[in-house]
């Protein structure tokens, strides 16, 4: 290496040859600072030929042709390696090892050596370890190990097989990005969606973009999520569904483990079930498949529907699990400060049973059921739909009917140990009483209320119309008296422990989550 000498005596050298040193020091700092580009090598070929005739600064390289470059080596059948740039072109049976994992594949292959930027061409095959991407057309940055393909290509691992029109693989991350007609094939589903990252090494599918993951039952579908093939657990963020044909769920945001059945909706949660023509609602709803059970809290509601009407019910916590007596059904357990509201029918208790084979409610802990100007009351309310607009009520000890009289004239009562109410069209229309039962009721003639009519009996039975009394039929022996209105005393209008509660009756759907 030559050497540059600067005297250092200032008295003996002008500006000039001060100025010169400098540009030649600094010149020099340049060149040697400077990394150098390394070039191909040409390793070995059977045969060369140099011809302008046909291609411009390029020679031949023809037969066993072997090109390194770095960390890159190259087989292929020919080549062209140029004399004015640091490239070369290979074709045949084209071969790339990068390092010691990543090969590449493809009946053509244009590698730029400054650059490290590579265009490989039909039949294109890249492998990494046991991911394996096939397409077309690739374009690879050996820089940051990357490979773009736009016009359809698919990747494969030991599991899962993923297509897309547009797709990036990621060498150093292990992950792919498809976009534009994307299809995964797992095990057990299939996913198609409009964008979507896959990481080869953990099989987690990130969801970016309208998609749907089916089988041969479920349907999930997110805008936003993320799918782990292997532990078959999808985490649904965006505008999330998962349906069959017997039942469809929503929320904000859905958690779902196949292998263990769990599902959890966060946030407007809404399950429904087909076949029984329920509904469950909550912020909070959780859901296993195999054992058919859910439960929701936070805003719950469970909403029984038909092409007429709906029942909207709400509790604190709501529970719905298999009715083993007969297939399909469903049992709904409400808990604590349970309300519901139909058109024809309101009520309120501290907890209730539903079964949806018949429509029966089961009502505990201080029940209160009100229909037009009824109210029924009892320790325990059981209320059975035999079919549309007709059914029957089991009120069991402590049975109380109040019904409110037009131009609020007082109430009609009627109380017992036991009662068993009769409804038609919606109305209830005969009430038969079982055990110390009494009654106080407005008796009429064709001009109007005559007085106040008291009555005791172990059994009595009684039809009203319009919520009221036409007639009253006393089984056993019979306590009773008519009063003229002016003699009736106020003590005298009510039974013992009437209570009428209309202020806690729910007025429409919405009012069920009033406590």
């Amino acid at each position: 290496m030559s050497k540059i000498f600067v005297n250092c005596n200032r008295r003996s050298q002008s500006p000039k040859i001060w100025l010169f040193s400098f540009i030649l020091i600094s010149l020099w700092s340049v060149v040697w600072g400077q990394p150098k580009r390394k070039q191909i090598n040409i390793e070995r070929a059977n045969d060369l030929v140099y011809s302008n005739k046909i291609i411009q600064n390029a020679q031949r390289l023809i037969g066993d042709v072997y090109i390194t470059h770095n960390d890159i080596q190259m087989w292929c059948d020919s080549a062209y390696s140029y004399t004015d740039k640091n490239a070369v072109d290979g074709f045949g049976h084209v071969h790339i090892l990068k390092g010691d994992t990543l090969h590449l594949y493809a009946d053509f292959v244009a590698y730029n050596g400054d650059t490290k930027q590579s265009k490989a061409r039909r039949n294109v095959r890249m492998i990494n370890r046991d991911v394996i991407l096939t397409t077309d057309s690739l374009d690879y940055d050996m820089n940051i190990n990357v490979g773009y393909y736009k016009y359809h290509g698919t990747i494969k691992d030991t599991a899962n097989v993923l297509v897309s029109q547009i797709g990036q693989y990621f060498v150093n991350t292990e992950k792919a990005y498809f976009k534009d007609s994307v299809k995964v094939t797992t095990k057990d589903y299939t996913i198609l969606s409009d964008t979507l990252i896959y990481n080869t090494r953990t099989r987690q599918a990130f969801l970016a973009g309208p998609s749907r993951i089916l089988n041969e039952k479920d349907t999930l579908y997110a805008e936003a999520g993320m799918y782990d093939t292997q532990k078959e657990y999808a985490r649904l963020i965006k505008r999330p569904r998962i349906s069959n044909k017997n039942q469809w769920m929503k929320a904000d945001s859905i958690f779902y483990d196949k292998i263990s059945g769990n599902g959890l909706a966060l946030g407007h949660a809404h399950l429904e079930d087909l076949k029984n023509k329920s509904i469950v609602r909550g912020n909070r709803v959780e859901y296993n498949e195999k054992t058919e059970i859910a439960l929701a809290v936070d805003s719950a509601v469970f909403i029984t529907y038909s092409d007429k009407d709906s029942l909207y019910l709400h509790s604190d916590t709501l529970k719905m699990v298999p009715d083993t007596t007969l297939k399909d059904a469903k049992l709904v357990r409400a808990y604590y400060n349970v309300r519901f509201f139909r058109a024809d029918i309101q009520g309120k208790c501290d907890s209730l049973a539903y079964f949806s084979k018949d429509s029966t409610l089961q009502m505990f802990n201080q029940p209160v059921i009100w229909s037009e100007n009824n109210q029924i009351s009892g320790d325990y309310i059981e209320m059975i739909s035999k079919k549309e607009k007709s059914g029957i009520i089991h009120m069991k000890n402590n049975a109380f009917i109040i019904a409110m009289e037009e131009d609020s004239l007082g109430y009609n009562q009627i109380k017992g140990k036991n009662m068993t109410g009769y409804i038609r069209n919606n109305e209830l229309y005969k009430v038969d009483v079982d055990g110390n039962g009494e009654s106080v009721y407005y008796a009429r003639d064709k001009d109007g209320v005559i007085g106040l009519n008291k009555a005791e009996s172990s059994y009595i039975r009684i039809f009203l119309k319009e919520g009221k009394v036409q007639k009253i039929s006393f089984i056993d022996s019979t306590d009773g008296q008519l009063s003229p209105l002016e003699q009736i005393d106020e003590t005298e209008k009510t039974l013992q422990g009437f209570n009428w509660q209309y202020d806690i009756r729910p007025k429409n759907k919405d009012d069920i989550f009033r406590h």
